[in-house]
């Protein structure tokens, strides 16, 4: 009897030591692979708004930034944005909207970034983040050849009508430097286009509107030209959510890796020349 006790004493603490074997190996495996997960969360802690996917909201009347071709947006911000996601392994999707319709499509995550040729402005910072600056842009003052404003001076002796795209830098300046002193009526269109077909048709006196543009827009129409003075000048940048701050951190990297390595250059001088 004590034999048989001692003989089950052993088998039941070798069953012990293969069943704490057994833990001890689960365990680690289990470990290394939290770790495998925890790593791999690190790599992509931030969230898009749909995943895998790098969602840039824009207005592609905004040539050459962001401009139909076919049925495809493309532009200086559409190829910036594309060599983004595939710097974040993403595919990137561009919603075209109204100008003033992008802040509020990012701020309510329904894009995951804005870039429409859009300026850092202390009313946008009080809604949204922006990354580094990536292009500077000029904005000007398109009129008829015969007209009696023949420098931006002349705009604040006053008594002018001017068009503008709404929400946009130019929509902004004109606001604070004309239209709240009293100076000039701004006239506020959905679309840069429609603004120049009033200035074409005499409905308005000037359009105040990015330099890039601009020269389309004369260039298409004729009897139209720019003033040689610019307004003033600005530079552009991408935002996002001020709740999404791992994204914003994310896609400035690979923005500023790609100004470093001259990507984006490279990406402005294809519809930019230096002249």
């Amino acid at each position: 009897m004590t034999k048989m006790k001692k003989l089950l004493a052993l088998l039941l603490a070798l069953t012990m030591v293969f069943a704490l074997a057994a833990c001890s190996s689960g365990s680690t495996e289990d470990t290394a692979e939290a770790e495998d997960s925890s790593g791999s969360t690190e790599d992509s802690s931030f969230t898009t708004a749909t995943e895998g996917v790098l969602t840039m909201a824009t207005n592609a009347e905004f040539p050459p930034y962001e401009y139909y071709e076919n049925d495809a947006v493309t532009g200086i911000d559409a190829e910036i944005a594309a060599a983004i996601a595939e710097k974040l392994g993403l595919e990137l999707v561009i919603e075209d909207m109204a100008f003033d319709s992008i802040v509020a499509a990012v701020t309510s995550g329904k894009a995951d970034m804005g870039m429409a040729g859009m300026t850092i402005t202390e009313e946008r910072l009080q809604s949204v983040d922006f990354s580094e600056p990536y292009a500077t842009g000029v904005q000007v003052v398109i009129v008829a050849e015969d007209s009696a404003i023949t420098s931006v001076d002349d705009l604040f002796e006053g008594g002018y009508t001017i068009g503008v795209q709404s929400s946009t830098t130019g929509d902004l300046y004109a606001t604070w430097d004309l239209e709240d002193t009293g100076l000039c009526t701004v006239e506020r269109f959905n679309r840069g286009a429609d603004a120049v077909a009033a200035l074409t048709s005499g409905k308005i006196d000037c359009v105040i509107i990015d330099n890039e543009p601009a020269k389309a827009f004369a260039e298409a129409n004729e009897g139209l030209v720019i003033l040689d003075t610019a307004y003033t000048e600005e530079e552009y940048a991408i935002c996002f959510s001020k709740d999404n701050t791992a994204l914003s951190e994310a896609v400035n990297e690979a923005l500023v890796e790609l100004m470093e390595d001259g990507t984006v250059q490279s990406i402005i001088d294809k519809y930019i020349s230096a002249d």
